[in-house]
């Protein structure tokens, strides 16, 4: 099933929520959230603010099970309904998939599209077996018009496809974004993965300080090269960019299973507001997040946060997380993976290998392998 376009109008009741929301705890039993990350009043799993008075203004119903509000500037977190439940992620996965592989691929280098990566299914942006791709082209196509495609190539880039899972899982330990569980690049269905509405409020906010993220990402047209001699447009489906004041990014993602999902950001007077939203009503994901993203910027500097959104771990600590959390049996394919690591440093401009941090950050990767980033290149796919 499609990761990340509009169903149907029809779906959900709250009934069927509350199953799927079940379903989705269940598919992994032995995973729970990290519910202490951000502060104790997260942990609950009902709405969570902290009105100044009895006539401030309230929260507004949205048919979601889960959403966080925070002000990316403070990392305080305004309001939250079940912020470390766990659910589906859907395509607001590849926003992971962007942060962990802009600042490791050359913008300007190419990729050779797989079998793997066209034969995914909806493939979105139509991937030829065997034809050369820039880079930049697959962010755009990954982040506007969710192309499932796109993303299996950009984490093959970085070596292979489990090298590239495995990235990604290291980038949420670092961002201490716990609850997270990524399988599949694209967000489509994957047992056992899953997100929390707070994970991805952390992994909003790194993506706002990325410029080429955002610079992808809120670009509302662009042009792809299917082959030499076709082209499709690319048109931004994420309506806040066009029809909310201040609206600046963000992903849509569904999925029968995770129904609508969405990360929202907006900038109004200088203060930058994420929302994010779990498991909500098909097509009142964007709806529901103007509505929270309204009260937010009503109610900031008004209310008591609830929490806050930590900060990445330092690179030592990550290294000793990982090394803490790691088996055995991960030790053993870790081996495999930094053998695929380092042919991605391969001179081949197919697998070239950006500079894309101002850091020298360590990303750990699953058992204790670390990638160490080079420092940021001229190119501008870096953080800022």
């Amino acid at each position: 099933m499609l990761a990340g376009a509009a169903p149907a109008i029809g779906a959900a009741s709250a009934a069927g929520r509350g199953h799927a929301a079940g379903a989705a705890r269940a598919a992994h039993p032995a995973r729970t959230a990290r519910r202490d990350v951000g502060g104790r009043r997260l942990a609950g799993r009902g709405i969570v603010v902290n009105y100044p008075s009895r006539h401030s203004r309230r929260l507004p119903a949205v048919p979601a099970s889960a959403y966080v509000i925070a002000n990316a500037g403070t990392g305080k977190v305004l309001a939250a309904r079940d912020p470390h439940g766990l659910f589906p992620p859907a395509s607001t996965l590849k926003v992971l998939t962007a942060i962990t592989t802009i600042p490791l691929l050359n913008p300007h280098a190419s990729v050779v599209a797989t079998r793997l990566a066209a034969s995914v299914e909806p493939n979105v942006v139509g991937l030829v077996p065997g034809h050369r791709y820039k880079v930049a082209d697959l962010f755009r196509a990954l982040l506007m018009i969710s192309a499932n495609d796109a993303a299996v190539s950009l984490v093959q880039a970085t070596g292979s496809f489990a090298n590239g899972i495995a990235l990604m899982n290291a980038q949420a330990r670092h961002l201490q974004a716990y609850d997270v569980v990524a399988r599949q690049p694209n967000g489509l269905p994957a047992r056992g993965q899953v997100v929390s509405a707070y994970d991805l409020a952390l992994i909003a906010r790194q993506a706002l300080a990325m410029p080429a993220f955002m610079r992808y990402d809120s670009t509302l047209a662009a042009r792809f090269p299917v082959t030499k001699r076709r082209r499709v447009t690319l048109v931004n489906q994420n309506a806040l960019l066009t029809g909310y004041r201040g609206g600046i990014g963000g992903k849509i993602g569904w999925t029968v299973r995770a129904e609508a999902t969405y990360i929202g950001m907006a900038r109004r007077h200088g203060t930058t507001l994420i929302v994010t939203i779990l498991h909500c009503t098909p097509l009142m994901e964007i709806t529901s997040a103007e509505r929270l993203l309204n009260w937010g910027f009503a109610m900031a500097g008004k209310v008591r946060a609830v929490g806050t959104l930590v900060p990445p771990l330092a690179a030592t600590a990550a290294r000793h997380s990982s090394r803490t959390q790691s088996g055995k049996a991960q030790r053993g394919s870790a081996g495999s993976a930094a053998a695929q690591v380092k042919n991605a440093r391969s001179p081949d401009p197919t697998l070239a290998l950006g500079a894309g941090v101002t850091a020298a950050l360590c990303v750990t990767m699953v058992g204790g392998l670390t990638w160490r980033r080079r420092r940021a290149s001229p190119t501008g796919n870096s953080p800022g």
